[in-house]
């Protein structure tokens, strides 16, 4: 997997939600993370939300995909709702 991202929304990601885009990536590794289509952030592109693994923390990243590239545009810890439902989904 191919991944890219905007460094400068990198730090201000990192400052805002103690999550780096480095470590987002780890979310598309996890064999059972989870991919959901953004209705709500798809105007002018198409963007997906991931959930998954990183370590012993669920992450939830927004992504867009263009050429088999996948960019990462923010990333955070999952909320409670996110966890329930990667939860119900792996067990």
């Amino acid at each position: 997997m191919e991944f890219e991202w905007d460094e400068e929304k990198n730090l201000i990601n990192q400052r805002k939600h103690g999550v780096s885009f480095e470590r987002a990536t780890e979310v598309f590794f996890d064999p059972n993370h989870i991919e959901k289509y953004d209705h709500e952030h798809s105007l002018f592109e198409e963007r997906w939300k991931a959930y998954g693994l990183s370590g012993w923390t669920i992450l939830r990243a927004s992504f867009s995909e263009k050429n088999g590239i996948i960019r990462i545009i923010s990333a955070r810890r999952a909320n409670m709702k996110e966890k329930k439902e990667y939860i119900k989904w792996v067990w």
